[in-house]
């Protein structure tokens, strides 16, 4: 039987059968083979999967094969660096979570994030958050924010699950797709999901009042199916670290300076720090690209270019 993965918890796999509809707990077999020994996890909430039953009567059953991934979004894992963890596959678009207060706004992991959805050309939803606390000053920044991101082709809106503020419009562009839910903690991931499909229930948290940053509420990635929707639910992600990447996969991957890389003497080969005839340095310079956004790719180059031969894994 073919079914989608809809939750992992590390050992077990819960599988929607695609043609009954039913809910099976899946396992592998001991004898299953990882053709990227370089995962911590073999399969993702997403993937299409080959099951059999172990029984007639039972309601648990084996993986057999994985099926090809049309996409897939992965990060280095936070427990072992020289390993990529699968955070979800096969979406049809991206939503990002972020917020300007409670917790302040880090474009840098907005950037970092772009990183892992624009190799795979996953269409990408930033969604700004909690617009019911923002003052004048947060306003305009939310602005600047817009129009840097829209400038270059991603999708930029504003709502509060406190007040309803874009939830309707944000239901609609959920409507029909299998949606990736994902940010930093706090930014109030289930509590948008909540205000979307109160149906729902997710356990929401809040901000530590210790640390400033959010708790964790979601522990595993988790597939939810309502009405004509499908959303993946992540747990709150604290940073992004790249050493799976090498500095060219950082220069083609943000977007617009991969475009006016054409114009540079070095082509596709320049790293638009030092080069000359540059033609990302010249759009820097006339101010039609985004300073922050120059500023977090050369603090990446420079985290990749630091690292030396045992730290990188390009293997995946």
């Amino acid at each position: 039987m073919t079914g989608i993965v809809m939750r992992s918890t590390g050992s077990w796999y819960e599988v929607l059968d695609k043609a009954t509809g039913a809910l099976h707990s899946c396992r592998l077999p001991g004898k299953f083979k990882l053709k990227d020994q370089d995962l911590t996890n073999p399969i993702a909430v997403g993937d299409e999967v080959e099951f059999e039953p172990e029984n007639e009567s039972s309601q648990e059953a084996v993986i057999h094969t994985i099926l090809a991934r049309k996409n897939y979004i992965a990060r280095q894992s936070p427990k072992s660096k020289h390993h990529i963890h699968l955070i979800a596959s096969n979406i049809d678009q991206l939503v990002l979570l972020t917020t300007i207060v409670q917790p302040a706004l880090k474009q840098g992991f907005i950037d970092r994030y772009l990183l892992t959805t624009e190799p795979q050309n996953i269409p990408v939803i930033l969604l700004f958050n909690k617009s019911d606390l923002w003052t004048t000053e947060m306003v305009d920044l939310f602005s600047e924010q817009k129009k840097v991101y829209e400038s270059i082709g991603y999708k930029v809106l504003n709502c509060s699950a406190a007040d309803g503020t874009g939830i309707g419009e944000l239901r609609q562009l959920l409507a029909h797709s299998i949606s990736l839910f994902s940010g930093q903690s706090g930014v109030g991931k289930s509590s948008v999901l909540n205000a979307v499909w109160p149906e729902l229930k997710l356990k929401t948290g809040g901000i530590s009042d210790y640390s400033g940053k959010g708790t964790h509420t979601t522990t595993f990635a988790e597939m939810f199916h309502v009405n004509d929707s499908f959303i993946i639910d992540t747990p709150g992600i604290k940073t992004l670290s790249f050493n799976n990447l090498t500095i060219e996969d950082v220069a083609h991957n943000f977007r617009e300076f991969f475009q006016l890389s054409v114009d540079c003497k070095f082509g596709s080969q320049c790293l638009h720090k030092n080069e000359p005839q540059c033609a990302v340095k010249k759009a820097l310079e006339n101010g039609s690209i985004s300073l922050s956004r120059y500023q977090n790719y050369l603090a990446i180059l420079d985290e990749i270019e630091a690292q030396n031969y045992w730290e990188r894994k390009k293997s995946y």
